[in-house]
């Protein structure tokens, strides 16, 4: 016999930007301080993919970390609204998500690494924001209201689901589906195999070569930002960006092209009849006009994933 929990399904959530700014920033914040302890613990991998966060059952992880011959991950549980901080020892600590300064989180968080003797040095200011405060001077922001981070990861939950299904036709280099928690994204990244030219950088309080790692072969890439729109956007964009892309016809009907990329407001995926069906019609038609417009060999790159896993 199945249980209500076991039919229930993840509906697409609405949540206004406006609504929860105060408790996105805060948890922005915390997001990089969480983020930059894989900066500091992981090897390099190309296009700085050791950094991101994933979507968990709970939250957002950071997936296992080595530290001094044992293996550390940290989770934002936004059910029990607590950062959990776990080591291979089998010992475990935690942090309340509650409204705090980040000044105070930071604190809490390097206090219970040193008492599982797990202490990271990790740079302390923030980065691709416009007003970089050092986590520990950081009183500004404390916001932090768990229904609006509980939606939030419902919405990444959602989107995720979606980019996975995109990601599978691709058998060309293609990123996992992460969320960067530079400018707090979830996106997922095909690369043509060609490089790139040299990105201008430009982006605030992230260094230039940064983004030269970053941008080093061509790409089409997409995301979700909660931010723009009422409820956030989704994005594509191509870089280098090809002659005749944003020209290019694009679904559906309510997707435009700024500042040189394709957004989709979050919340006319939302209300349409088949959200999946939408969002991934706006993929798939974005990327086309990246792969077309770009003359990527895409006999070489795409596959049928269904094909890919029949027997043969």
């Amino acid at each position: 016999m199945t249980t209500g929990s076991e039919l229930r399904v993840e509906q697409w959530p609405a949540l206004r930007v406006s609504d929860w700014a105060d408790t996105r920033d805060t948890l922005h914040m915390w997001l990089q301080l969480v983020g930059k302890m894989k900066l500091a613990l992981n090897p390099m991998i190309n296009h700085w993919w050791q950094v991101p966060l994933y979507v968990s059952a709970r939250g957002l992880t950071t997936a296992a970390m080595s530290h001094s011959g044992r293996t550390l991950d940290m989770e934002f549980d936004f059910t029990d609204h607590r950062l959990a901080i776990r080591s291979s020892s089998g010992e475990q600590r935690a942090v309340k998500l509650e409204p705090k300064p980040v000044a105070e989180f930071h604190r809490e968080t390097m206090l219970l690494l040193d008492q599982l003797g797990l202490p990271v040095t990790i740079r302390t200011k923030p980065t691709e924001v416009t007003r970089a405060i050092p986590f520990e001077q950081d009183e500004e922001h404390s916001c932090y209201e768990p229904e609006h981070a509980r939606l939030f990861w419902e919405q990444l939950c959602c989107v995720q689901r979606v980019f996975e299904e995109f990601r599978s036709g691709f058998i060309g280099k293609v990123s996992p589906v992460h969320l960067f928690w530079g400018a707090m994204d979830l996106a997922v990244t095909r690369f043509s195999g060609r490089t790139a030219p040299r990105h201008p950088g430009g982006v605030p309080n992230c260094g230039d070569w940064v983004m030269v790692e970053g941008y080093s072969h061509e790409l089409s890439s997409c995301g979700f930002w909660p931010g723009g729109g009422a409820e956030g956007a989704f994005y594509s964009y191509a870089y280098p960006q090809p002659e005749g892309f944003a020209e290019y016809p694009v679904l559906p009907d309510a997707a435009y092209f700024e500042n040189g990329e394709f957004l989709l407001p979050y919340d006319g995926v939302r209300r349409a009849r088949d959200p999946e069906a939408v969002l991934l019609g706006f993929l798939r038609a974005t990327y086309e006009a990246a792969a077309e417009c770009g003359n990527w060999d895409r006999a070489a790159l795409e596959d049928d994933p269904v094909r890919r896993a029949a027997p043969r």
